[in-house]
C-alpha cells in the first residue's frame, strides 16, 4: 500500500470517526478551525492548545484539537483531515521545520490558512503568519544568568539538549554557547540529548553525575529536562548544583520558588497561541493579517525574584 493511499485511509477513518459522533446532533454551521499541536501530554503544548481554542470560541468559531506527537505521518494525515473537514483555518505547532513544508503548502494549496506557532518552517510565503518565542534571545538570558550563579571559578558544567529533529532544540543551544563559551572558567563536560523528556533527563543525569562528580551546574534545553536532572541531583543527595530550563512551565517555576531549579525562559505560549487565532480571525474577514509573516516574540527570565509575577505560560503582572 503506498504511503498515499495510506494517509487517505486514515484520514477517511478519522473523518468518519468525527462525523459518527454528532450525526444525532443539530449541524453546526460556524467556522472550523483545526488546532494542530505536538502533544496534549506536555504542559506546554497543551496550555497552547487550550489558549488557542478558547479564543477561537469566544470570536465564534468551532474548534478540533488534534496531536501529531512529533510524527510528521501523522500530521500529514490531520492536515489532510482538515482538509476533508473543510477547516477555514489551522493553526499548527509543527513537526519539524523542513518535513512540515509539503503539508502546510497542501492545506495552502487547498484554500486553507496556516498560522504556525512556536515552530517556524524553512519556508516563506506559505504560512500566512510564524509566530515564535525568540529562543535565541531567551537562550542567552538564562545562559546568562547560569554564569552569574556559577560566580567567576566557574567550573564544571552539563547540558541536556532537546530533540534533534527540533529546530528550537539547536537554536536554544546556540543561544547558550553564544554566552557560556566567553566565559573560560567554564568547561562543559558533558552533553546528553534526553529529547526533552523528563525521565531520560533523570536517567541521563544519574549517569553524567556519576562519570563527573565535580560537575557544579546543569543548562537544560527545556523546562522538562530540567526538573529530572533536579530529581537526580535530589536523588543523588547531591547539593549546590545550579540548574537551569527553558519554558516557563508552572512546574518549573515552583521549582524556582523551592529553589530547586535556579531560572527559566518563558515562552509566552498563551500570547503567541491567541495572537494566531487573532490573525487567522482577521485574515478570514479582510484577506490580510496586517503583519508580517515571520512574528518573534521576545522571552521573559524567570528567577526567584519575579517568579510569582508568572502563570501558566504567561505574565499574570
Amino acid at each position: 500500500m503506498s504511503r498515499r493511499l495510506a494517509r487517505t485511509i486514515s484520514s477517511l477513518l478519522v473523518m468518519a470517526f468525527l462525523g459518527a459522533s454528532g450525526c444525532h446532533r443539530l449541524r453546526d454551521t460556524r467556522p472550523l478551525i483545526v488546532i494542530i499541536i505536538p502533544s496534549q501530554d506536555n504542559p506546554f503544548f497543551k496550555t497552547e492548545g487550550d489558549a488557542a481554542a478558547a479564543k477561537a470560541r469566544a470570536l465564534g468559531y468551532r474548534v478540533r484539537v488534534d496531536s501529531h506527537d512529533d510524527d510528521a505521518y501523522r500530521q500529514d494525515n490531520l492536515i489532510d483531515a482538515a482538509i476533508a473537514s473543510n477547516a477555514a483555518a489551522i493553526i499548527l505547532d509543527n513537526a519539524g521545520a523542513d518535513a512540515s513544508i509539503a503539508a502546510v503548502r497542501r492545506a495552502t494549496r487547498a484554500g486553507i490558512p496556516c498560522f504556525l506557532i512556536d515552530r517556524a518552517i524553512e519556508a516563506t510565503d506559505i504560512a500566512k503568519a510564524q509566530i515564535i518565542a525568540d529562543n535565541d534571545q531567551g537562550a542567552r538570558v538564562v545562559a546568562a544568568e547560569f554564569a552569574e550563579a556559577l560566580g567567576p571559578q566557574g567550573g564544571d558544567y552539563a547540558e541536556l539538549l532537546g530533540r534533534e529533529s527540533d529546530t528550537n532544540a539547536l537554536v536554544r543551544t546556540n543561544g547558550f554557547h553564544a554566552i557560556l563559551d566567553q566565559e573560560s572558567q567554564l568547561l562543559r563536560v558533558a552533553a546528553q540529548s534526553a529529547n526533552w523528556s523528563q525521565s531520560q533527563a533523570f536517567e541521563k543525569t544519574e549517569t553524567i553525575l556519576q562519570a563527573n562528580p565535580n560537575v557544579r551546574g546543569i543548562i537544560a534545553g527545556n523546562d522538562t529536562m530540567a526538573l529530572g536532572a533536579a530529581a537526580a541531583v535530589k536523588s543523588a543527595g547531591r547539593i549546590g548544583i545550579v540548574i537551569v530550563g527553558f519554558d516557563g512551565s508552572p512546574d518549573a517555576i515552583s521549582a524556582i520558588e523551592r529553589r530547586e531549579v535556579r531560572a527559566t525562559a518563558l515562552q509566552p505560549a498563551v500570547y503567541i497561541a491567541r495572537l494566531a487565532v487573532t490573525e487567522a480571525n482577521q485574515f478570514l474577514k479582510t484577506g490580510s493579517t496586517g503583519q508580517p509573516e515571520r512574528q518573534v516574540i521576545p522571552c521573559d527570565l524567570v528567577t526567584q525574584r519575579n517568579a510569582s509575577d508568572f502563570h501558566d505560560f504567561e505574565k499574570a503582572r
